[in-house]
């Protein structure tokens, strides 16, 4: 959450725990994202129409947070046109947050969209990752790391 004072609390080390359930009754249980109204499971950092902003549980960098609908959603695909502009203006407005507290290089943003593309929650959760210079040893191809291709090097030798 945005302090009064405009700062960030990041609940950076935080950590799941306990059954997650739906406040109001719907019969979608055991879904983290479903349980905004816990601030044990999750660390919101933006609250908007459609859209919130959460703390990454186990983030892989400093400031990874997950852009996430109200609406049990799974897939990014089905999002409506409004859902789908609205995450983007969040996704904008949660960069210039995270510009501010951490001054990153760059950014990684991603879905996991399927259980094959490693999906472990069945509710979309979009990832925008904060990045710095020297993170990772060689970041060239970023998403492209997820499946065995060919390397960077190669790109420019092939026609």
């Amino acid at each position: 959450m945005i302090d009064n004072d405009g700062t960030m609390e990041s609940p950076y080390a935080r950590r799941r725990g306990g059954d997650s359930r739906r406040s109001d009754g719907d019969d979608v249980t055991d879904c983290l994202f479903c349980e905004t109204d816990d601030p044990s499971l999750n660390g919101v950092l933006l609250d908007g129409q459609l859209f919130y902003v959460r703390w990454d549980n186990f983030p892989i960098a400093e400031g990874h947070v997950e852009i996430v609908p109200k609406r049990h959603v799974a897939s990014y695909f089905d999002l409506t046109d409004e859902e789908a502009a609205e995450a983007y203006e969040t996704i904008k407005k949660a960069r210039e947050l995270l510009d501010k507290k951490y001054q990153p290089d760059g950014y990684t943003i991603g879905v996991n969209e399927g259980r094959a593309a490693g999906r472990t929650i069945d509710h979309l959760h979009i990832h925008l990752i904060p990045r710095h210079e020297g993170d990772v040893p060689d970041p060239r191809g970023g998403v492209r790391g997820v499946l065995p291709g060919p390397h960077p090097d190669e790109w420019s030798s092939r026609t």
